[in-house]
C-alpha cells in the first residue's frame, strides 16, 4: 500500500510546483509524470498508469509543471505547454529535488511523458544523462525534442494510438533519431487519448513493463523506508 502526500517543489525564479508523491513501502524506483497540452496531475489517464506502477513497487510523482497563474495564461494563449525548454528545466529541477529528499534520494529515476510532456521528458533526460534510467512517452510529441534526441541515453519507449496517424509519423521520425535502446509500440484501434475500451490498460502494461525492468535493473539493494 503506497502512502501519498502532497508536495511543493520550488523552482528557480520563485515558482513553486504542486505535486502528489506516492511511495510503496520498499520502492525500486521513482517515476515523474510530465503532463502536457493543458493536462494536470489530476489526469485520470496518468493516475491510472501511476497506480499500475505503484502495484509494481515503483514510486510516482505526478506534478504540475506550470503554476496555477501560468495555467490560466496557457489556457488563453496555449503557448507555455509548447515551451519544451521550460518544461524540461522544471523536470530537471524536480529530479534534483527528489535526489535531495531522504525517502527518494537513492531511487533510480524514470520519466513518463504525455503529449508535449513526452518531449520535455526526453530533453530533461538528455540534459541529465547519468540520472535518468528510463523514459516512456504516451501519445507524445518526441519530435519537439529536436536536436536533443540523439543525446538521450535513457532507454526510451514510445507509445502511440493506432488511429493517431499524424502522431505516429512524428514518433517514427523521432524514433529514427534516437541512438539508445528504444521501442515504438502502436496500440491498435486507439486514438490520441486512448479512450477506447482496454486501450489505456495496454498503455499501463507496456509502460509498467518498460519502467519496472529498467528501474529495477538500476536499483540498489532494497531498503525499507
Amino acid at each position: 500500500m503506497a502512502i501519498e502526500v502532497s508536495v511543493r517543489v520550488p523552482q528557480p525564479g520563485g515558482a513553486v510546483l504542486e505535486g502528489d508523491l506516492a511511495l510503496p513501502d520498499v520502492p525500486a524506483g521513482i517515476v515523474v509524470f510530465a503532463h502536457g497540452s493543458g493536462s494536470s496531475r489530476h489526469s485520470p489517464r496518468n493516475r491510472m498508469v501511476a497506480a499500475g506502477l505503484r502495484s509494481r513497487t515503483l514510486g510516482t510523482l505526478l506534478i504540475d509543471l506550470l503554476t496555477p497563474d501560468e495555467e490560466t495564461v496557457d489556457l488563453r494563449t496555449r503557448q507555455l505547454r509548447f515551451d519544451i525548454g521550460l518544461l524540461a528545466d522544471r523536470l530537471a529541477t524536480t529530479a534534483s529535488w527528489l535526489a535531495g529528499q531522504p525517502a527518494t534520494a537513492d531511487l533510480p529515476l524514470g520519466y513518463f511523458g504525455a503529449s508535449t510532456g513526452g518531449a520535455a521528458a526526453l530533453v530533461a533526460a538528455a540534459r541529465r544523462p547519468a540520472g535518468v534510467a528510463a523514459v516512456v512517452s504516451r501519445g507524445g510529441r518526441p519530435d519537439l525534442a529536436g536536436d536533443q534526441l540523439p543525446l538521450v541515453q535513457a532507454p526510451t519507449l514510445l507509445i502511440v494510438g493506432g488511429l493517431d496517424h499524424d502522431v505516429i509519423r512524428l514518433n517514427e521520425e523521432a524514433y529514427a533519431q534516437l541512438r539508445v535502446e528504444r521501442q515504438l509500440e502502436i496500440v491498435a484501434g486507439a486514438t490520441h487519448l486512448f479512450e477506447e475500451p482496454g486501450a489505456l490498460e495496454v498503455v499501463a502494461r507496456l509502460a509498467g513493463d518498460w519502467l519496472t525492468d529498467h528501474l529495477r535493473a538500476a536499483s540498489p539493494l532494497p531498503r525499507r523506508r
